[in-house]
Parts: C-alpha cells; sequence; structure tokens
C-alpha cells in the first residue's frame, strides 16, 4: 500500500465509526462484524501495518469510505451530513487527545483492562462494549466539546445502543489518531481532495 492508502484506511475507519454511529442512532439496528472490526482496533498494539489494525483487510470499512467519497465530492446527492459531522468531531477530539498525556495513560490502563474482558468474555460481548463506553465517558466526553448524536430518541434512549455510540465514538477516536500518527491532517481533505479520490476509488471497488 501506497502512505496515501495507508492514511486512507485510517481515515476511512473513522468514518466507519461514524457511519456506524448514525446507523444505530438513526435505526437502532448494527451489524455484528463492522462493529466487531472497530471495537478489534482499540486493541491492536504492534500493527505490522494499518490493515493489521482491522483485521488484515479493509472489508468492514467499506461503509466508511462511502461517506469518505461522499465528503470528497461534495456532491449534495452523495454527502451524508451527520456521519461526515461526526467524523470531522472525532478528529477534532483527538486533537485536545493528543495534548493530554494523563488521559492517554488512563486509556491505556484501561484497555488492558478490556483486553482482559474480550478474552474472556468476546469482543462483541455487552460487557465489552458497556467497559468501552464507560472509558469514553469517563475521558473523552469530559472536554468541552462533545459530541452531539441525532437520531430518533427511542433508540438513542436505549442503554445498549447508547454503549455502543459511546465505544464507536471511542473506535473513532483511535483511528484518528492512527491517521494522524500516518501523516493525516485536516487540511487534505480541502486541499488534496483529487489526490485522494484517486486512491479512493480502487479500494472502494476492491470491496
Amino acid at each position: 500500500m501506497t502512505p496515501m492508502q495507508e492514511q486512507l484506511v485510517a481515515l476511512g475507519a473513522v468514518f466507519e465509526a461514524a457511519a456506524l454511529v448514525d446507523k444505530i442512532a438513526r435505526t437502532g439496528q448494527s451489524s455484528e462484524a463492522p462493529l466487531g472490526c472497530m471495537l478489534g482496533s482499540l486493541l491492536v498494539r504492534d500493527p505490522k501495518n494499518t490493515l493489521d489494525v482491522y483485521g488484515g483487510d479493509d472489508f468492514n470499512l467499506r461503509d466508511g469510505y462511502r461517506v469518505l467519497v461522499g465528503a470528497l465530492e461534495r456532491d449534495p446527492a452523495s454527502l451524508q451530513r451527520e456521519p461526515l459531522r461526526y467524523a470531522l468531531a472525532l478528529i477534532g477530539l483527538e486533537r485536545q487527545l493528543a495534548k493530554r498525556d494523563d488521559m492517554l495513560e488512563i486509556i491505556a490502563k484501561r484497555l488492558d483492562q478490556i483486553q482482559q474482558q474480550v478474552e474472556h468474555f468476546g469482543l462483541t460481548h455487552e460487557n465489552v462494549i458497556a467497559s468501552c463506553a464507560g472509558l469514553y465517558q469517563d475521558t473523552l466526553s469530559t472536554f468541552r466539546q462533545r459530541i452531539q448524536v441525532h437520531g430518533d430518541m427511542r433508540n438513542l434512549q436505549q442503554p445498549s445502543n447508547a454503549a455502543k455510540i459511546r465505544a464507536l465514538l471511542l473506535t473513532g477516536i483511535r483511528s484518528a489518531r492512527l491517521w494522524r500518527q500516518l501523516g493525516g491532517h485536516r487540511w487534505q481533505l480541502v486541499f488534496s481532495r483529487k489526490k485522494m479520490l484517486r486512491e479512493l476509488y480502487p479500494m472502494l471497488r476492491g470491496n
């Protein structure tokens, strides 16, 4: 993979987390495979390459790629406004987190505990999701900039859906961090749109 493609995998995962949050908020539904892929990304500490973080391929990131393509094309017909808003907010939150070594330490310690839970229960077990959600609540949701999730209140008020949404926001922050570590930055979304789309179209078709 080219450096740009590596960045796009990580950025696509930010948008995948955002797309899943939007789907749960609107419909109350979530697919197990993409949810598991995103939760698993929290626990990969020493990947050989970017795809390793997401289980070895980018199959479960395709909805994120679609949202990203829609955002970069700037076509009102394909633009998914809420997922785009969530993704940009996640990128902004990660920038704040990067300045907080104390919070990064807490997150690392808690993820070690979550890893043990996963070994006992499995990745998408409600206990694991609740722990990831609790970690998000105790850390990132304390920032002044909060992510407001819009959707059907009946879905948002269900504790299991609320926990999935918070857990997914945590995974989005992890991928935003990876994107930045790979050299990604917000200005690319403005000034490198065409270059990013050239690399993204074959990745999307590959799925």
